[in-house]
């Protein structure tokens, strides 16, 4: 079981990169980060063209997630996070794929920092954690899936000294990570490439992507259930190279 994320940065505008991706790499299942369609514009029909039935939870113009499945009809569990009845924004979706369940996030940004959506972050990372004690009592294998916007340790980014302001890589954005994976989550790439600077995002300026001037904000989190299956891990880094494409490139981890 092939198991991918991609922050894909815009779907209607970058559509034809993503089934080529699709059709390339092959995985069985896709999280979708930063959709930027409302719900009536999202392509179902050029998704299930190309072999992929899909959920998914839009927002005009921001945010979005969705799930993408070769497996057939997805069983939608939740969408959003408790903890905040005001929050308007789409960032997170939950499904039964395949004996898994599997919660696609996008976590928020947060800069600049100091600040209100600094804060924002702080709480949404919380709430996350409070809903990841939950799935973890009913002994099923989970993952939480997607861009975390968080640089965990100065292994996941080129330059760490550069990003001490910035809410990627802030203290406090970090040490609740590292919370969240004391629950009983591990970082499935960070645990296969244990010493190994991986990244999964360059920026569109100052040629980043030609320098590998990169970061690491895309993760898998398994919970203890989930992480014997755990393979392989790999990053198509080539995609990020594509005509017009996402900053980000697919992420993804085999399973048994």
């Amino acid at each position: 079981m092939k198991i991918a994320t991609y922050n894909i940065n815009g779907i209607n505008g970058r559509i034809a990169n993503l089934v080529r991706w699709l059709k390339e790499a092959e995985p069985d299942v896709v999280c979708l980060q930063e959709l930027k369609c409302e719900n009536h514009k999202f392509p179902e029909q050029a998704l299930l063209d190309a072999g992929y039935h899909a959920i998914w939870h839009g927002q005009k113009s921001w945010n979005g997630v969705a799930i993408l499945s070769r497996y057939g009809e997805i069983q939608e569990t939740r969408r959003d996070l408790d903890g905040d009845p005001d929050d308007t924004h789409s960032r997170y979706i939950e499904a039964f794929v395949n004996g898994v369940v599997i919660g696609c996030l996008y976590l928020p940004n947060g800069n600049p920092f100091p600040g209100p959506k600094f804060d924002y972050k702080l709480k949404w990372i919380k709430r996350l954690t409070a809903h990841a004690k939950k799935l973890q009592q009913f002994g099923l294998p989970v993952a939480l899936i997607g861009d975390y916007n968080i640089m965990p340790t100065e292994l996941d980014t080129y330059k760490p000294e550069k990003y001490l302001e910035n809410a990627l890589f802030r203290p406090e954005a970090r040490k609740l990570f590292r919370a969240l994976l004391k629950l009983g989550w591990t970082d499935a790439v960070r645990h296969l490439f244990p010493a190994e600077p991986v990244y999964t995002f360059w920026d569109y300026l100052r040629n980043a992507y030609g320098r590998n001037a990169g970061l690491r904000l895309d993760h898998f989190l398994l919970n203890d259930k989930l992480l014997p299956r755990l393979k392989a891990a790999g990053i198509d880094k080539s995609v990020r190279g594509w005509e017009h494409s996402s900053d980000h490139a697919p992420v993804w981890i085999e399973l048994s």
